[in-house]
């Protein structure tokens, strides 16, 4: 389905992660975007679901620096790499505790976002499930991590708890991440506008707000 023009919209999809830093930095530069845009009201996002490990674990071991600093990924860059990262996440005013944060398996957490999304509470949903793992080092694979972040959110506290019991929402998960493939957004974030080619969601707000509105003329 094209999502492009949908009641006179223009879909943004973002495709992201929770473990994912660079989601956090690109939800708050196209946040920053947004509200500056003229005609927000017209643009409607949506979150896509991207597992950056799908064979992660549910117990939560060494942090996201620790595993950053293995020789298999940067080794001896990465303290340097992980306060560029750090740095960046400043100046968007978010708090990047890549010394806090505990990798682990992602799926539950994304069928919370899917489920939110019925709810019209994704942006929400994703800001707490973000900041809960990159600044709080919460273990976002926790059930009761979950149900707590989906109430704070206003979702139905009985509903959040059935889903993070059972397994609704997994092909929503699925379906979004073969959408992924088909679209050729093979990193995160990645943002797919108006239909068009994916790019990279990390880019300055500026270039989104450009974009945004070269997708948003009036009509």
């Amino acid at each position: 389905m094209n999502h492009s023009r949908v009641n006179g919209s223009v879909w943004v999809e973002i495709y992201a992660d929770v473990l994912c830093p660079w989601s956090f930095i690109g939800k708050r530069r196209l946040d920053t975007a947004l509200s500056g845009l003229a005609a927000r009201a017209r643009v409607a996002v949506r979150w896509r679901s991207v597992e950056l490990d799908p064979h992660l674990g549910r117990v939560p071991g060494r942090t996201a620096a620790e595993e950053m600093a293995d020789p298999a990924w940067w080794g001896d860059q990465a303290a340097s790499r992980i306060a560029h990262i750090q740095a960046l996440g400043a100046a968007e005013g978010l708090t990047l505790n890549l010394h806090l944060a505990r990798p682990v398996n992602s799926f539950d957490a994304h069928r919370l976002l899917q489920f939110a999304a019925d709810h019209g509470r994704a942006d929400a949903m994703a800001e707490h499930l973000l900041l809960a793992y990159h600044t709080d080092g919460a273990d976002i694979a926790d059930p009761h991590v979950l149900r707590h972040l989906g109430v704070q959110v206003g979702l139905p506290a009985t509903e959040v708890a059935a889903l993070v019991a059972g397994d609704a929402y997994a092909a929503h998960v699925r379906a979004d991440e073969r959408r992924a493939a088909e679209q050729g957004a093979t990193s995160v974030p990645s943002l797919v506008v108006d239909g068009r080619g994916p790019i990279s969601g990390i880019q300055p707000p500026h270039v989104l707000h450009r974009l945004l509105t070269d997708a948003t003329p009036e009509r």
